[in-house]
Parts: C-alpha cells; structure tokens; sequence
C-alpha cells in the first residue's frame, strides 16, 4: 500500500535528501533560515538555479518541484495534491502538499530526476 509522504516525512528529511545530490546546497533568499516556515530554495552549485522549493502555506508543508511539461500535466491528473506551482512557472514547476494523497516514492523519484549533475 501507498502511503502519503506526510505520514513519514517532514520539512528537514525533503531538504536533508535534496542535500544528498552533489551539487546542491540550501538557500533562504526570502526568509532567515531560522524563522519557522521559512522557504527553503534547494540549488544547483554550478549554476545557482533552484531545482525545489519548500515551504508551509496554509498550514500544509509543500514542496514546489520543475518538471517536464508533460509529465507536470500526467501528476496533475493522478494526484489531487500536485498543482500547477504556487508563484511559479505553471508549465514547469508542480506544488506536491505533502500531507496528500502522492506516495513518498513518487516525490523522491521526481526530484531525483532533477538533482544536479
């Protein structure tokens, strides 16, 4: 059985495996690191582009992922909780609530495909 990625994951364990990609490093460009709900923007160390956004809204732990066009679309359609991006390109970014309906491996497999090379 598929489960939700809010029921095993949380805010630091999404940064902690954006972390695991070589490149990639975590920045707070809007928010102080400390402050609660601050948005976490995940780069790439070479070109400095973000590849994940975390961040709470509305009480709900989000994570806005790029993806390809299409495939943004087919996640759309499968998983309630996947939306075209809060304050983002809606071609290429989703917004994935984490407390929904998407399993942990389908986020982690769609953010790895993203990790910096």
């Amino acid at each position: 059985m598929n489960r939700a990625i809010g029921e095993h994951i949380n805010r630091k364990d999404l940064i902690d495996f954006c972390l695991t990609f070589p490149a990639a490093y975590e920045d707070y460009p809007f928010d102080s690191a400390s402050e609660p709900g601050a948005w976490a923007v995940m780069r790439h160390k070479a070109n400095k582009k973000s590849f994940a956004l975390i961040y709470e809204r509305n009480d709900e732990l989000c994570v806005n992922v790029k993806c390809d066009p299409f495939d943004a679309i087919v996640l759309r359609q499968a998983f309630a909780e996947v939306r075209p991006a809060y304050h983002m390109n809606k071609q290429h970014w989703n917004t994935v609530v984490a407390n929904g309906d998407v399993p942990k491996e389908e986020i982690m497999r769609d953010t790895e495909q993203l990790r910096p090379d």
